[in-house]
């Protein structure tokens, strides 16, 4: 019924919920030592119903990874734009390659932590330069832990996103980047007749930031497939249900939550995020909207090689 991304069994202190902390030196910013991800993921995509699920870390038309350095803990979700399958392109295509670039730049150490902006970098150009033809388009948001400095630095490019959640209250989270209703900003490769009338934005567009975590703070990195279909409390109620760090229990809530906005996206009286941003836009919209989603979980713990 759901496909399972898993990564890391790291050994953490932090007591989730009041966000107490067991280790003495943890305050302010936590401890003194390296810190790490915890990292569980789950997606459905949106043509489960018809059986057609993909096999890898893709969920319909997006994709995800996940992937360690030494210096830190990367992670990215990516969603192909699905107007592509219209012209013959498989939308998924381009959001695969896109994450399996960034993924394969991380664990040969061609990347700064401070720049996530520049793994999108890179790998965009790789594609561009691919002697293998790639059409397509993707928004895409990168989550880069420097294990040392325990900072956290993203991109956001289009309408996926993250969420930092700490004592069950929301205290970072990006910015969604539109041109205009449900056009999300994408990265794109267009055939040459093409170019100049496809949307294409640059990497250096995305959302950037960088900001301190705490140990145990818990870190939800998901395309637009769950914030168009549960809003915030609906998540944050979910997260309560997160008792501690250990994977098992990680991978559990980013299966329910997973499982909860699927189970919205095909409600038809459901008044969802995507149908009230809708109304507000002069649509008379209601329900969920079907669409592919993933959801990759993580919890800031201490890291142990």
């Amino acid at each position: 019924m759901f496909s399972v991304l898993s990564y890391g069994r790291l050994v953490a202190r932090a007591v989730l919920g009041g966000l107490s902390q067991t280790d003495p030196r943890a305050g302010g910013g936590g401890g003194g030592g390296d810190y790490g991800l915890v990292t569980a993921g789950c997606g459905f995509g949106k043509d489960f119903r018809k059986g057609l699920l993909k096999k890898g870390a893709c969920y319909g038309d997006d994709a995800c990874f996940v992937a360690r350095h030494r210096s830190a803990d990367v992670l990215g979700v990516a969603d192909g734009v699905g107007g592509w399958r219209d012209y013959g392109v498989d939308p998924s295509q381009f959001s695969g390659t896109l994450m399996r670039t960034c993924e394969r730049l991380v664990k040969e150490g061609r990347f700064v932590p401070s720049n996530p902006i520049g793994i999108l970098t890179t790998s965009y150009c790789e594609l561009l330069q691919n002697k293998v033809p790639l059409l397509g388009s993707s928004t895409a948001c990168i989550v880069v832990l420097d294990r040392t400095s325990h900072r956290l630095h993203t991109a956001n490019l289009g309408d996926s996103g993250f969420l930092v959640v700490r004592g069950g209250e929301v205290v970072h989270r990006s910015d969604e980047q539109q041109h205009y209703f449900n056009t999300p900003f994408q990265l794109s490769i267009a055939p040459p007749e093409a170019e100049g009338v496809v949307l294409s934005d640059s990497p250096d567009a995305a959302d950037s930031t960088s900001f301190d975590v705490q140990l145990g703070d818990i870190i939800l990195t998901a395309t637009d497939g769950l914030f168009d279909n549960m809003p915030d409390y609906m998540i944050l109620q979910e997260l309560k249900k997160l008792k501690n760090s250990n994977y098992e229990s990680i991978q559990q809530t980013a299966r329910s939550i997973a499982e909860q906005a699927h189970e919205l996206a095909y409600d038809p009286n459901y008044m969802s995020p995507f149908a009230q941003f809708a109304c507000d836009n002069g649509l008379n919209v209601r329900g969920g909207k079907p669409d592919d989603i993933t959801v990759l979980l993580s919890i800031v713990a201490e890291y142990t090689d």
